[in-house]
């Protein structure tokens, strides 16, 4: 799989800390809220980047692997949470609602048939992935197909005029497979990187681990072939985030990373290629400590740490927010020379 990928020009970087220099502050003193700043003028690759739309795409996909009883709802609800997320009854909707955010509802991989209806596209892989403890979850076309949707809806959002994405998911039994595909790329012990998803209790856990464990065991994933661990205990939303992730660097559209689902999707990403990193956010951090794992590969800081442990883009939305607010102090704050305001004392 090739991407294009473009590269970054550190002239604008030098510009945009110029800028930030001359506003009417003290030098640094908007702490991260400058390299918010400065990142987003050298993504967009303009001196005065703006954000006029943004979208979290909510990627649904169902899980075999839940019928080892890994997750604390069983796999029904996945479907019923996208005709919430339609009906504007999720916390997405309250949160998009609030932050001026659209939000649409992929159906990649859920086990359901859904008419068509304004905000959800069904752009179905397969109805739901198979059991991982008994072979792989998908084959590498079915996985690679997953990536490519994320990847064309990106680069339909680029021609829609989205300036910054959210990927977003839904999924029971998704946080199994997010951990796996973790545990799979970053060589951890599977008990590093899992956690209790949707609120189960400590023998459920004790089984997830276990099932990981299993399914890692017999489909051997090539931890230096990002697709195939993908296909073998991956999920058809991760795959389509990481596709999404990548599509919209390649439109240089930044991103804003939610939870534990949409960090596996851009570590895939990034293995697949690494140019990616430089159109990256991290939204929040999770309660998922497997998200932990992946930020700290990525060498991401999380923009907020509010103890979320949600998912469906929700931390990723809160952070656009802070994005947004820090382009606005870039974009209109004045400098010492249009304020009339003394510069500090050499």
């Amino acid at each position: 799989m090739k991407f294009e990928i473009p590269k970054i020009d550190e002239k604008l970087f030098v510009l945009a800390e110029e800028r930030l220099g001359n506003l009417t502050k003290p030098k640094g003193s908007l702490g991260r809220l400058e390299d918010f700043a400065k990142r987003l003028a050298v993504q967009k690759n303009v001196h005065f980047p703006e954000i006029k739309r943004k979208a979290v795409f909510v990627f649904a996909g169902d899980h075999g692997v839940t019928e080892e009883g890994v997750s604390a709802y069983p796999k029904e609800v996945t479907y019923q949470m996208v005709y919430n997320f339609l009906n504007g009854g999720a916390a997405i909707n309250v949160l998009c609602r609030f932050a001026g955010c659209d939000c649409i509802v992929v159906d990649v991989g859920v086990d359901y048939d859904f008419e068509e209806q304004k905000g959800l596209l069904v752009k179905k892989v397969l109805r739901g992935t198979r059991n991982f403890t008994k072979g792989p979850a998908m084959d590498r076309k079915e996985a690679e197909r997953c990536i490519e949707i994320g990847r064309e809806l990106a680069h339909g959002c680029a021609e829609q005029g989205y300036d910054i994405l959210v990927p977003g998911d839904m999924g029971i039994g998704n946080t199994t497979a997010s951990s796996a595909v973790i545990s799979a790329l970053l060589k951890k012990p599977v008990k590093e990187v899992v956690g209790k998803g949707t609120g189960i209790d400590d023998e459920t856990l004790k089984r997830k681990i276990e099932v990981i464990e299993k399914g890692i065991k017999i489909n051997r994933p090539d931890p230096e072939d990002a697709v195939d661990v993908l296909a073998k205990v991956g999920g058809a939303e991760i795959g389509a985030i990481a596709g999404f992730v990548i599509g919209a660097a390649e439109k240089r559209i930044p991103v804003i990373l939610d939870g534990l689902i949409s960090c596996a999707g851009a570590l895939v990403a990034a293995k697949l290629e690494s140019k990616i990193l430089d159109f990256l956010f991290a939204g929040h951090k999770s309660e998922e400590k497997g998200q932990w794992a992946v930020l700290s590969y990525l060498k991401l800081e999380p923009i907020l740490d509010l103890g979320m442990r949600l998912g469906e883009g929700t931390g990723g939305v809160l952070a656009t927010l802070i994005v947004e607010a820090s382009l606005k102090l870039y974009r209109e704050m004045a400098t010492f020379d249009e304020a009339s305001v003394s510069k500090k004392l050499e």
